[in-house]
């Protein structure tokens, strides 16, 4: 099995994880055009948990969240990328707008999210509480984003 799985086997490598003992820390995003701030923020990602697991938008979900010009690569190319990443070891696409209901399916010990949110503002933060999911807020790294790659070459 690669690290690119269906919403199913993840449901079960993570209970069967458990249930042995291992931990999974889940995080998610569009990881549209890979830049360092994704490299930093996912190998921080990984050092929370025995297992990271990437939930990775759907082309179709990329359109619902960044308009119709998104994304500049396919779900494809964008799971094989994270892939090979060695702070990543699970890569599952998904359709829905958020992360919420996998989030909830999946249980991982540790949530992971950009430090532009907080708890109080977490979209998920009902569902982290109500699963004991401990979050870890990262920190951005300045000036890098896919949307600033962007515009420099529109520019």
């Amino acid at each position: 099995m690669g690290k690119l799985v269906t919403q199913e086997e993840i449901k079960k490598i993570v209970k069967n994880g458990h249930d042995s003992g291992e931990t999974f820390v889940l995080t998610n995003g569009c990881f549209d055009i890979l830049h360092v701030g994704h490299v930093r923020y996912l190998a921080k990602t990984k050092s929370f948990a025995d297992y990271s697991i990437v939930l990775l938008n759907s082309d179709k979900s990329v359109k619902i969240n960044k308009g119709d010009n998104r994304p500049i690569n396919n779900e494809t190319d964008r799971a094989e990328v994270l892939s090979s990443l060695s702070s990543v070891d699970y890569v599952v696409i998904f359709d829905e707008k958020s992360p919420a209901k996998l989030l909830e399916e999946i249980k991982p010990d540790v949530y992971t999210k950009g430090a532009d949110y907080n708890l109080e503002n977490l979209p998920e933060r009902e569902i982290v509480i109500k699963n004991n999911i401990r979050v870890e807020f990262i920190d951005f790294v300045q000036g890098k984003s896919t949307t600033n790659i962007i515009n420099k070459i529109n520019s």
